[in-house]
């Protein structure tokens, strides 16, 4: 079958551009044509009714939605109810996130993530293995009883997923960077975070082979005049990018700003760090036996911990433009291309472009999503 999508504006990744039909078959875009040059052979034309064709977002940090916690329920079923309550908000490729758990935990999600995979579960590209091998000082809400030496036995579960992409956030200072090298090596992308490394510590670690930040300033060493810590490796670096949580609290909006000004182009990435009360009615949970409450936008533990959340990528969007004066396209190039590519899938995610997978979404002309497809399939 051959799709079209026509009647209104393209964003491929780069330009904005009117009067364009984005051709689909099968799972790919087949091409980006001129309005009036689509194939008479088309059999399924959507009417974007002047709106606009975004490539679909994707989220690197996806801890629950639709009232379930993938730590909590490490299932396919709730890969697909997470994947369902996201891409209402446009998130169309994300990876699910266990939070620091014992190894059997992480044994039950890592298969979940290759069942879903397998079956084709729309929008579950990896895992993000956000702990064990963080550390106590810098722990969040992450329970530091579980908290584990990066040993062998830890690297064959980081490096056991069959299929899709593996992120793991660790504390480069209580691991090697021999340790670091081998993940690498094993096509694991490794991220520093809940970590106390000094400015030295943090650099070994990119140097190493590490080439991301998990949520940028928050459990992580500050930016201090003599000693830069962790957020001013993460700033400096050139071939690093940095996940930042565009909700106005985990970063005060002129933090924000200050982040995505000093970084360069394509490095700040948006991610949401999303709880359950995502595309849930049901605004609490519990996270290893503890409630967690989201009000006001904040998501929080009993202390006023701040525990995720309840940010959907939309949302992230539209912040990031506002807090840090970009052009709204560029905060969507945070949400799409620029995490691609931190994935190692700007082959074909992440822009409208033929060859690439079509996932996508549209807005309408008040800049509300509509629909959105994932391998070609409107969902």
């Amino acid at each position: 079958m051959l799709q079209a999508i026509v009647n209104g504006q393209v964003f491929d990744g780069a330009t904005l551009r009117a009067h364009r039909c984005v051709l689909i078959e099968g799972e790919r875009i087949l091409d980006v044509v001129d309005q009036g040059e689509m194939p008479a052979a088309v059999t399924d034309a959507y009417d974007l009714e002047g709106g606009t064709l975004l490539p679909g977002f994707i989220d690197l940090q996806v801890n629950g939605g639709g009232g379930v916690l993938f730590t909590a329920t490490p299932t396919v079923e709730s890969l697909r109810t997470m994947g369902s309550a996201h891409r209402k908000t446009g998130t169309t490729g994300f990876l699910p996130t266990l939070i620091t758990s014992d190894f059997e935990v992480m044994r039950q999600g890592i298969a979940a993530v290759s069942r879903a995979i397998a079956k084709g579960v729309p929008g579950v590209l990896g895992i993000h293995l956000e702990g064990p091998f963080l550390n106590p000082l810098r722990r969040g809400v992450h329970d530091a009883s579980k908290f584990r030496e990066l040993d062998q036995a830890g690297f064959d579960i980081v490096t056991s997923l069959s299929s899709g992409k593996t992120l793991i956030t660790l504390a480069p200072e209580l691991t090697t960077d021999a340790m670091i090298r081998r993940l690498v090596a094993a096509g694991v992308i490794v991220a520093c975070g809940h970590s106390a490394a000094s400015y030295t510590q943090a650099r070994a670690a990119l140097d190493a082979g590490a080439s991301g930040f998990t949520h940028l300033y928050n459990a992580m060493t500050p930016l201090q005049s003599r000693e830069p810590g962790m957020v001013g490796a993460a700033l400096e670096d050139e071939n690093s990018w940095f996940g930042i949580i565009a909700d106005g609290h985990h970063s005060h909006p002129a933090a924000f700003r200050i982040a995505v000004s000093a970084k360069r182009t394509g490095g700040a990435i948006l991610v949401t760090d999303a709880m359950p009360t995502v595309g849930s009615a049901s605004k609490s949970f519990v996270l290893d036996g503890e409630t967690i409450t989201a009000s006001e936008g904040r998501v929080v533990n009993a202390a006023g911990t701040l525990a995720g959340s309840d940010l959907d990528m939309l949302s992230a969007v539209n912040n990031a433009a506002a807090f840090a004066g970009l052009d709204w396209y560029e905060a969507v190039r945070m949400a799409t291309l620029y995490p691609a590519r931190a994935l190692g899938l700007a082959d074909e995610l992440g822009a409208i472009r033929p060859g690439f997978r079509a996932n996508l979404l549209t807005l309408d002309d008040r800049g509300r999503i509509r629909d959105r497809w994932i391998d070609g399939v409107r969902v």
